[in-house]
């Protein structure tokens, strides 16, 4: 999407019957009109590049520009003329803010870094008089990424954050989903879990202990949720420490520069603000069905449930749901996950399928093709009891069973439908809810933008976020010019095996490059942990994707494997700097780790040979 366009200015054609010299003085005033009549006048051509690094620059302020390209009127050349005398600058683009003379491209841009460009910009009497620089909607994390660094370069910014109850009642303080029902408590979860496996790892290490060893939810939960509350607390000291007003409210457009924030009392006020990012996230999606809403949890309720979920069906294939699955059938729980089609929809289907494996193999059940279509409670409780019928996505099958709890994870929608878009003319995609953005994140209104999960074609990540909301503060405010990198971003799903990435699926990359332009390194492998303790030795896995055209770049990288956060974070960084197999093949590994693995891959898919593995 490109930015908003600036509007195109014209000049007003000479009077007849003037003498060369009148002709040139009423073109010099003609000129003069339009510096001093427009906040922003570019006199370009619509050819150059320099013009148009100068439009994205004003674009991406959200600053409207008029613009004169001289090769588009028959008078061009003495235009230029004429400004080379007004200005002693012979180039275009030739930019005028305020009918103050800036220059050309560089020294346009040097002004923007040293933020004497957004100096001259304020001081156009004109510009209407705002509550506040900025109004952030959304206490996620990168809401208040955006909204601190804006005030670190002391603008006025004020949050508006408010967690609308789930159905259940759930709600949570500031921080957003990653905090309080994502990231954080997901990870601590799956650390209980693999602390179980560690105990039982443990005898095989000569640990000795007769007592029975069990879980203990309810414990589990407090120390989470008190983890996260003192999370809470620390994000609202740091809006206080650096001067961020902070709502408590929900806030929704009600037109141009002004949102209304209503507090839970149903109490309104109304703000107005110079710009806006909007960051308001994701909430889970329901299925639609008899008995959803009212019996079914989703992750917004799981990390302060104050009770044993006790046996459980997960909903869903996504990564949230074997997730969850995993964490649950890891402190012991009877879990089955019911999956329409295929799992980790998006991810390289290969890795997929061993982590459904590695969960299958211990203990969690799949139900394929089915799909829910009634739940109904046979007894109330903490937990109770419920009767879940589902249907075969392949043919008239109908199955039942009963739980006591059913955790749906089929996705998330974006919370930007109830926000007054409508109202200031914002675009979203009437699908999906996503919003459409340009490369510095600006939505079709110059002065709206919009970070985090809510982006079309964007990662979902919270890392991503808190980038992309420093860096548009940066540059709105700060003179900066730097963007958010969307390309070759590293994420981990925290299954019981974990599995790390960065770059494309092994289907993405032939569909870019073409299957006869890749080559792909591969190996099991067997973890010097998991020897003595007498795990699995062929389940943990290493694979990169290389374009052999352009000297083995690695284009996907992947592990499957205890730790595999940690290892992928540091090859994303090589990636980041073009990572190509022979600087793999150059490095020496340490000994013993997982990661080594990645500096002596030999083994293609294409040459058919066993990747089993005898020893670490």
């Amino acid at each position: 999407m490109s930015s908003p366009p600036g509007r195109r200015a014209r000049l007003s054609a000479p009077g007849t019957n003037t003498s060369s010299v009148e002709a040139r003085e009423e073109l010099r005033r003609r000129l003069q009109g339009l510096i001093e009549g427009n906040r922003v006048m570019i006199f370009s051509k619509s050819y150059c590049p320099h013009s148009t690094r100068v439009k994205e620059l004003f674009s991406s302020l959200g600053v409207e520009y008029n613009i004169l390209e001289l090769d588009k009127i028959d008078d061009g050349a003495a235009v230029q003329e004429v400004l080379s005398e007004i200005t002693n600058q012979r180039t275009v683009p030739n930019i005028f803010v305020n009918k103050v003379h800036m220059g050309g491209c560089d020294r346009t841009l040097q002004a923007h870094q040293s933020g004497l460009l957004q100096k001259v910009l304020q001081e156009d009497s004109h510009e209407p008089s705002y509550d506040y620089d900025l109004i952030v909607i959304g206490g996620g994390s990168g809401g208040l990424s955006c909204a601190k660094e804006a005030a670190i370069l002391g603008k006025k910014v004020m949050v508006l954050d408010f967690v609308i109850p789930s159905p259940h009642g759930t709600t949570w303080g500031l921080g957003g989903t990653c905090v309080n029902v994502g990231c954080i408590p997901k990870k601590l979860m799956h650390q209980a879990a693999l602390l179980g496996q560690a105990l039982h790892d443990s005898r095989k290490f000569g640990w000795e202990y007769n007592q029975q060893v069990k879980h203990n939810w309810e414990t589990m939960i407090e120390a989470i949720q008190n983890y996260i509350g003192s999370l809470n607390w620390g994000y609202r000291v740091s809006m206080r420490e650096n001067a961020v007003a902070y709502i408590n409210s929900y806030g929704e457009f009600v037109e141009h520069h002004k949102v209304k924030a209503t507090n839970r009392k149903g109490q309104a006020t109304y703000y107005t603000a110079a710009k806006f990012v909007i960051a308001t996230g994701e909430r889970p999606r329901y299925l639609g069905i008899q008995g959803d809403k009212e019996y079914c949890i989703t992750s917004d309720d799981l990390f302060s449930l104050p009770y044993c979920p006790g046996k459980t069906l997960v909903v869903g294939a996504s990564y949230v749901a074997l997730e969850c699955a995993g964490f649950l059938a890891g402190i012991g729980l009877d879990v089955s996950v019911m999956v329409r089609s295929i799992l980790l929809r998006g991810f390289d289907q290969e890795m997929a399928e061993k982590v459904g494996s590695y969960m299958e193999e211990h203990g969690v059940k799949f139900l394929r093709k089915f799909v829910p279509v009634m739940i109904q409670q046979l007894e109330s409780g903490s937990p109770g009891k419920l009767k879940v019928v589902a249907k075969s996505t392949d043919g008239p099958e109908t199955i039942e069973g009963i739980y006591n709890t059913v955790l749906l994870a089929i996705g998330r929608d974006s919370c930007t439908r109830k926000i007054g878009l409508e109202k200031i003319s914002v675009k979203i995609n009437e699908k999906n809810g996503k919003i459409p953005v340009n490369d510095v994140e600006q939505t079709n209104v110059p002065y709206v933008y919009a970070i985090g999960d809510i982006l079309e074609g964007k990662p979902e990540l919270t890392p991503v976020a808190i980038q992309a909301g420093k860096l548009l503060a940066r540059r709105l405010f700060g003179g900066r010019i730097e963007k958010c990198d969307y390309i070759n971003v590293p994420t981990t799903i925290f299954t019981p095996l974990e599995y790390g990435c960065c770059g494309l699926s092994e289907e993405k990359a032939i569909d870019v490059y073409g299957k006869e332009n890749l080559e792909v390194y591969h190996t099991l492998f067997w973890p010097l942990e998991w020897t003595v303790a007498e795990r699995d030795n062929n389940t943990c896995y290493a694979k990169i994707i290389c374009n052999r055209p352009d000297n083995d770049r690695v284009v996907g990288f992947h592990i499957l494997g205890p730790n595999a956060g940690e290892v992928t974070q540091g090859f994303a960084a090589a990636m980041k700097c073009g990572l190509t197999k022979q600087l793999l093949d150059d490095t020496i590994g340490i000994h013993p780790t997982c990661g080594e693995i990645f500096t002596s891959l030999e083994i293609t898919k294409s040459s058919g040979l066993a990747i089993t593995q005898k020893g670490c």
